[in-house]
């Protein structure tokens, strides 16, 4: 073997962002593959590593080069082709390759990896029954390519009664047929449950791995390994799913790329989506990016011509999709009225509920926030309710044991106010800004007395519920699903998530309307939907004709032409006011590059000395990995200079205020 061993050492320091050589004890010499898991000493220190390469020579002279200290396991964990992935994603979002590799490869558990490898699952034979995908104009054509093993891309609007688990798994069996490998990513445990049946229904247990956080570290390093050698050739997963080393990939599929929980909250921060973009082109598979609703970043890559839309025809939206009926009036009022039952629910929504009922279906009913009331305002001046304690928001925590109404109480520290006063007006009076789901509940169980009243939201989720009479009052995204489909859905609150002071508000808030609406029956069949909101809005009008793609060209025409992402590419940097200036001091930006800021965001720094700040800097696409090294070699002189305030640096964040 070659006596030299590159090693990408775990340490998180921006200048020190390049592989080491070491050389490799004759007693390591088979032992010490690429890809394997090393102990080495690096600045006096024993640190851990991964095993890039083994080489010839070093330009460092061999009398120089110390020896490894350990090869902590011969498993070789890190695969080739995920190690150059993770090179790439450091490199866009301006990170460490070690921080890209924590997230790619969980941590080594000795008593899993002392398993005998699963052999092998077989080939599995191509499904038969692919009609469900002719009711899209070019699904077929679009099964016929992964057959093929052409790298087809491709953005698909699921139709509102599409059993989606099931095309997704229709299409990763496809792909498993030819003897390639697949990855599904989606954005929770219920969606992984749900593809995860789906694909044993077809493959078989055998050839199906599902990852997600809650399998407990043993368990999913078991499962993880299990892709690694070989042993299983579909993979269905959460967020850290993006990265499973899946032999000769032939597809990665994306499930609502919208939501949120596919953005990685740990440095550098990539998200899902992008992640899979790069995969594909690197190694030639076949992507689909799915969902209800089309997100500004999908419709770019359609725009720009990388990706072709998968979409039914109107007449087949027309015939699925719920009747949608939306309350044009001032909701911000009414939902703030005192006559809160009658306010917050129109007679066209009571109506709509009761007769869902009396058909003996369930009925949806969304809320932005969970919880009783959770946030309170000055009933005079309208000024927030803030704790004298800590200056956190008030909130109504509910109702005691004996039906009593607790007084409110901060959020953040938990401090009762039974006697506030504004300081603002000095009034005693709140108001609520918006009713919590807890609340709700309670409002829905005296108006329809004798209906079962469930909750879902919170650390209290429920999966699914069966079909009978009940109100579900549910926050967005943890809707259950309904045995044969709801026969309404009432969308509360609409101004509380269109006013967001958010670049995505508005499409956000369409995600969360249309994954509602998707569970209802259809109009056909009596589904109905009503959702409080100005019907002149455009998210409104999307979700009335069921049109997000119209919606989503709005969006990225609009974000074209206020010059935000995805049209171009943009980074936040976070940090104090001296370590932002040093930062930009350091930053050398490309032609096209703009800062914008500083601006406060409210928080203190860690010692409590200075206020955080942050700052927006943007260039045009073609300059985007420009502006990635850029913010990365800025990053490595203050940790060469050993800068004690942090500066946080994300590219294209989803959030951006």
């Amino acid at each position: 073997m070659l006596p030299i061993a590159r090693v990408c050492v775990d340490v998180p320091l921006a200048h020190l962002d390049r592989p080491f050589d070491y050389q490799v004890p004759d007693q390591f010499a088979d032992t010490a593959v690429p890809g394997c898991r090393v102990r080495v000493r690096f600045a006096g220190q024993l640190v851990d590593g991964f095993v890039l390469d083994r080489v010839a020579t070093s330009e460092v002279p061999a009398a120089r080069l110390m020896f490894l200290e350990r090869v902590v396991s011969a498993e070789p964990a890190l695969s080739p082709e995920i190690a150059t992935l993770a090179r790439v994603v450091a490199d866009r979002y301006a990170g460490t390759l070690i921080d890209v590799l924590r997230l790619a490869v969980p941590p080594r558990h000795a008593r899993a990896e002392g398993q005998a490898p699963a052999a092998p699952a077989p080939v599995p034979d191509p499904p038969d029954n692919l009609d469900a995908w002719s009711r899209y104009p070019r699904g077929q054509s679009y099964l016929e390519a992964l057959r093929a093993g052409r790298p087809a891309h491709a953005v698909w609007q699921a139709l509102p009664d599409e059993d989606w688990p099931a095309r997704l798994a229709e299409a990763a069996a496809v792909v498993a047929a030819t003897g390639r490998g697949v990855v599904l990513v989606v954005p929770d445990y219920r969606d992984v449950a749900r593809v995860h049946a789906a694909c044993v229904a077809l493959l078989g247990a055998d050839g199906v791995v599902a990852l997600s956080a809650g399998l407990g570290p043993a368990e999913r390093y078991r499962r993880w390994l299990a892709v690694r050698r070989g042993a299983a050739r579909v993979v269905v997963g959460t967020r850290a799913a993006a990265f499973a080393p899946v032999a000769d990939p032939g597809l990665f599929v994306i499930w609502d790329d919208g939501d949120d929980l596919h953005a990685e909250p740990r440095s550098p921060y990539p998200h899902v989506r992008d992640v899979l973009v790069q995969r594909a082109h690197l190694t030639g598979a076949a992507l689909l990016v799915a969902g209800f609703v089309r997100t500004a970043e999908a419709a770019l890559l359609i725009e720009t011509g990388w990706a072709h839309e998968v979409v039914a025809d109107r007449a087949a939206v027309r015939a699925t999709a719920p009747r949608v009926t939306a309350i044009g009036e001032d909701d911000e009022q009414l939902a703030r009225d005192p006559a809160a039952r009658a306010a917050r629910l129109p007679s066209v929504a009571f109506t709509a509920a009761r007769q869902a009922l009396q058909a003996g279906a369930p009925v949806l009913v969304q809320v932005p926030r969970r919880g009783y009331v959770p946030a309170l305002t000055c009933g005079t001046c309208r000024a927030p309710a803030r704790c004298r304690r800590c200056a956190g928001p008030l909130a109504l925590p509910g109702v005691s044991a004996d039906g009593l109404p607790r007084p409110p109480a901060c959020r953040w520290c938990g401090t009762a106010e039974a006697a506030y006063h504004c300081p603002a007006c000095g009034s005693r009076r709140l108001r609520a800004v918006v009713i919590g789901a807890r609340r709700t509940a309670e409002e829905l169980g005296r108006a329809f007395a004798g209906v079962a009243v469930r909750t879902s939201g919170g650390d209290e989720v429920l999966a699914t519920v069966p079909a009978r009479p009940a109100l579900v009052v549910s926050t967005p995204g943890a809707e259950p699903v309904a045995e044969g489909g709801y026969g309404a859905a009432l969308l509360l609150d609409g101004w509380a998530l269109l006013g967001r002071a958010d670049l995505r508000a508005a499409e956000e808030t369409l995600r969360r309307w249309t994954t509602a609406a998707a569970l209802v029956r259809p109009a056909g069949q009596g589904g109905r939907v009503v959702v409080v909101a100005d019907s002149s809005l455009a998210p409104v009008q999307a979700l009335i004709r069921w049109d997000p793609a119209w919606h989503a060209g709005l969006e990225l025409a609009g974000r074209t032409e206020l010059g935000f992402p995805p049209a171009v590419r943009m980074a936040t940097a976070d940090g104090t006011p001296q370590a932002l200036a040093g930062l930009l001091d350091e930053l050398r930006l490309p032609e096209t590059g703009e800062v914008l800021g500083p601006v406060p965001l409210g928080e203190i720094a860690e010692d409590g000395t200075a206020e955080r700040e942050r700052v927006l800097i943007r260039v045009v696409r073609a300059e985007g990995r420009a502006l990635a090294a850029a913010l990365a070699a800025a990053q490595a002189v203050r940790t060469a200079r050993k800068e004690a305030d942090p500066v946080r640096i994300r590219l294209d964040p989803v959030d951006l205020v």
